[in-house]
């Protein structure tokens, strides 16, 4: 584990807080969206929808950032000195990761992985571009107006608006426990196991794919995770602290809605492969 000054976890508020999830980590652990991933067609699918956690993971990411530590100036110290710490060094292992000889964000790999294997980004580039016009101002008005205006799917839909509607309430715990507690390490090693065979016979056209699973599940478990665990007890406190139920229950919520989003994807995985049996 990596750890940071004198901080003290607060066990017993984690332990309960995974007793709460475990019914949910156990469902995605498990989920038919693996084994629903046949083809490269089902691939596209699940990456053109899955790109949208990546992306307001991210997100999640800077809100930390904004409110543990100061980034206008005049610079002036904001933040206990270890979550600012913490929170500085997870921005730089995701938006500047060493991969394979050069300094690139989590999310621009997913995206030159997706142009690997010919999934479709323009939806994605296309709203990127209208939340960037928005400035600062994601209402909830906002973010479902630019969804709709580049055709993104409802089960991805319903995921960010859910992931900013913790934003919007611009209360540290439930931002840091929807990002502590909703990471990429929820995806089995079993889904890159299947990946890699697949791979086997497309000539290496997931290769990039795989390399963001594995580095991304690699950072998670490994750095990011505990580095999160450390935050979450500076931010909320002891065992007793009353934030900590406000932070397991935005946690229990940012699962329940990785399971809603895999069950959206595996039906539009269905849907389109009957559209291509029905063409063929």
């Amino acid at each position: 584990m990596v750890q940071h000054g004198n901080v003290k976890l607060s066990e017993v508020a984690i332990a309960r807080l995974n007793k709460k999830l475990e019914p949910l980590r156990a469902i995605l652990e498990v989920h038919p969206l693996y084994k629903a991933v046949e083809s490269v067609e089902d691939l596209q699918i699940f990456m053109q929808n899955h790109v949208y956690a990546v992306w307001d993971f991210m997100s999640l990411l800077k809100g930390l950032q904004v409110n543990l530590t100061c980034i206008d100036i005049p610079w002036v110290p904001r933040g206990a000195r270890i979550a600012r710490r913490l929170i500085n060094e997870i921005v730089l292992g995701e938006e500047s990761d060493q991969v394979g000889g050069r300094f690139i964000s989590h999310l621009e790999l997913y995206i030159e992985s997706m142009e690997h294997m010919g999934a479709e980004t323009k939806g994605l580039n296309g709203f990127l571009q209208t939340m960037a016009a928005l400035k600062n101002d994601y209402s909830d008005k906002n973010i479902k107006t630019a969804l709709e205006a580049n055709d993104v799917s409802p089960p991805a839909q319903a995921f960010v608006r859910k992931t900013f509607s913790f934003l919007q309430t611009g209360q540290i715990e439930v931002i840091a426990a929807a990002f502590a507690f909703g990471r990429e390490d929820l995806i089995p090693l079993m889904f890159t196991g299947l990946l890699k065979d697949m791979n086997k016979g497309l000539g290496g056209t997931l290769d990039t794919f795989i390399v963001y699973l594995e580095r991304h599940i690699e950072v998670d478990g490994e750095e990011h995770g505990p580095m999160s665990l450390q935050m979450m007890t500076e931010i909320c406190g002891d065992d007793n602290d009353p934030r900590w139920e406000l932070a397991i229950e935005t946690a229990y919520e940012a699962l329940e809605a990785r399971v809603k989003l895999w069950d959206g994807v595996v039906e539009l995985i269905k849907t389109e492969r009957k559209k291509r049996e029905a063409a063929q």
